[in-house]
């Protein structure tokens, strides 16, 4: 299997040639961006966290363990939406977009460690 090269990038941020294909894993679509400003190539919001977890954690850092504890768990149930994730990381470079403020705790981090 060929290396594949795997980042996470918040979706606001500007798009490069060396994003590779461009993932979204948010369940909604970014509020005030474009899908042309975007440069989104896949949307995979099958792969985001519930909304009941979502709502739960609220971007809250001291609830992290626990949100990708159950994150993690919630994933074993996506089957084909995570499996044509990992077939996109097999292929070359992804980078896997999100809208979260926080660069340290949302799922994109929680999706990088899983696939690499």
């Amino acid at each position: 299997m060929a290396h594949t090269e795997l980042q996470i990038k918040r979706v606001y941020a500007e798009p490069t040639q060396e994003d590779g294909k461009r993932i979204l894993v948010d369940r909604l679509w970014p509020r005030g961006l474009t899908k042309q400003k975007a440069k989104v190539d896949l949307w995979l919001k099958e792969v985001a966290p519930s909304n009941e977890l979502r709502k739960w954690f609220s971007h809250d850092p001291k609830k992290w363990p626990e949100f990708e504890r159950r994150y993690i768990e919630e994933l074993k149930t996506v089957g084909e939406p995570l499996a044509l994730l990992r077939q996109q990381v097999s292929q070359g470079r992804v980078t896997l977009l999100y809208g979260a403020r926080d660069e340290e705790h949302n799922e994109a981090v929680v999706l990088l460690k899983i696939l690499h």
